[in-house]
């Protein structure tokens, strides 16, 4: 049996970086990783091929050489998928539809051959065992969720892992919060699962047997979750991994705000290489925070809780929204100041969206006041309900946010900041590799040159050059973010 593994394109959004990939000559930012344990779970005689079309494109041979075409696609990833399945169906491919795209929805992608929803170690096994058998069904659902420890490790071998800005492992699965418009809890429920501690070093050094040297991106939606396992076993034995290898690589993920309130947490992590965190703060608004459920942030003082974790060497990046029904216009500006004062240099701003399936989608499909579904890109300027205020309104406001955070000056200032403040464990610092000089010297050109804030840039050079040496890589790196963010936000300086 020979199998295709197609991801689809991502489009142009804050988070896959395209505008940064080509200061350093990569194709995409992280691997399919939904993709890569599927791989693993296929009979090892079986032949199969992966084409990540944000890194290859897809040619009709490869379509007519496989038996079936596997897509594995977040709601995102939509337009392209459909794409690829028009494509297969002009070339009487069968096609085989998974992940959150197709599990969140699926009645629009009823005309394919199967569908095997939910998480894969649960499905996949009788759809392949069917497939064997030659009596495959149409559809494969199941509500259980899945043992992590039983869970196959990626199959690393179908990429090119210099393609790559950074890899991806998964430790845990589940968030035990449930805030409103999110569909984390909906696909993967509120119980935190986990795989063993043996099961991410075998991860990690099948990553390492790659070649690849640089960051690994915890997927994990909320990788605080189980916090006894990750400080008596994962982290002290990543920890000794890392130094008997010499530290061949750094670490991100993503964590509520209460990490902030666990020192202990804070100080493995940091000294597992975990260099930055990204923390859903949302707003600082009280009443938005109640009206999603999100009281947990209700708990912490937000601005001091990012200081203490990048106190601790962890860099903070942060999710915000705005078009809350507790929003008021003061609310812009409100953003602003909180992103400026806190100095998060990574922070993705987006218009509320309600994904179906979420508690919000629910409420405001009673209301009346669902348009459509979510495209999974709330940073699109697009919204698939009536917003409580007016949407023009909304629509400047939130403009004027990404102009308040993302235009040459402001950034700059905030860049700045955090420069001044921040310091990284030691063995977390960058240095300029070949990689970096190359970066270096197309900041230089595409910022530092033709691009109308220029001025912020050189301003930025020298300062961190004369006067924070030891950070002028981290400087060089996000002066790249943030000539990636003004093209993707659309502000012209």
């Amino acid at each position: 049996m020979k199998i295709l593994l197609v991801s689809p394109k991502y489009p142009d959004t804050f988070w896959n970086f395209r505008h940064a990939l080509k200061f350093i000559s990569k194709k995409a930012s992280s691997p399919p990783l939904g993709l890569l344990t599927l791989s693993s779970m296929l009979p090892i005689e079986w032949k199969r091929k992966l084409v990540d079309l944000n890194v290859h494109a897809l040619k009709n041979d490869d379509i007519l050489w496989a038996d079936y075409v596997f897509i594995g696609a977040m709601s995102v990833q939509a337009d392209s998928a459909n794409a690829i399945i028009q494509r297969c169906k002009e070339l009487k491919a069968k096609i085989v539809g998974g992940g959150p795209l197709f599990t969140s929805d699926p009645d629009p992608y009823m005309h394919l051959d199967h569908l095997v929803l939910g998480e894969a170690e649960i499905t996949f096994p009788h759809f392949l065992a069917d497939l064997i058998h030659k009596c495959p069904k149409k559809i494969y659902r199941s509500s259980k969720y899945a043992e992590m420890r039983l869970s196959p490790p990626p199959d690393y071998s179908l990429i090119k892992a210099s393609s790559y800005a950074q890899l991806s492992i998964q430790f845990s699965r589940g968030c035990p919060y449930n805030c409103d418009f999110c569909q984390i809890t909906a696909l993967l429920g509120r119980k935190v699962r986990v795989k063993s501690s043996h099961q991410i070093l075998h991860e990690l050094s099948n990553i390492y047997d790659t070649g690849y040297r640089g960051n690994v991106f915890f997927v994990d939606d909320n990788f605080i979750g189980n916090r006894h396992l990750l400080k008596t076993s994962l982290l002290p034995d990543i920890i000794q991994w890392n130094r008997n290898l010499d530290h061949p690589f750094t670490f991100t993920t993503e964590a509520s705000i209460d990490l902030a309130g666990d020192k202990e947490l804070l100080g493995l992590m940091a000294e597992a290489g975990f260099e930055k965190v990204f923390v859903g703060i949302e707003t600082p608004d009280e009443l938005s925070l109640k009206e999603c459920d999100k009281t947990l942030n209700i708990k912490y003082n937000l601005v001091d809780s990012v200081e203490v974790i990048q106190s601790s060497g962890i860099e903070v990046s942060a999710g915000f929204i705005v078009g809350f029904d507790s929003d008021s216009p003061s609310i812009f500006q409100r953003q602003i100041d909180f992103i400026q004062q806190s100095g998060i240099i990574t922070a993705m701003v987006g218009l509320l969206n309600a994904p179906n399936r979420t508690p919000l989608y629910q409420r405001l499909k009673k209301e009346g006041r669902i348009l459509q579904n979510s495209g999974g890109d709330n940073t699109d300027y697009s919204m698939n309900f009536i917003p409580r205020m007016n949407k023009e309104l909304l629509l400047k406001g939130y403009q004027q946010i990404l102009d308040g955070i993302y235009s040459s000056k402001a950034f700059y200032t905030r860049l700045k900041k955090f420069l001044t403040e921040f310091n990284p464990c030691a063995t977390n610092k960058r240095h300029l590799n070949r990689e970096g000089i190359l970066a270096l010297l197309r900041s230089v050109f595409y910022i530092g040159i033709l691009s109308k804030g220029r001025v912020y840039y050189w301003k930025l050079f020298w300062w961190s050059l004369l006067r924070r040496p030891d950070m002028f890589p981290m400087a060089i790196t996000y002066s790249i973010y943030g000539y990636h963010f003004r093209k993707v936000y659309r502000i012209g300086s």
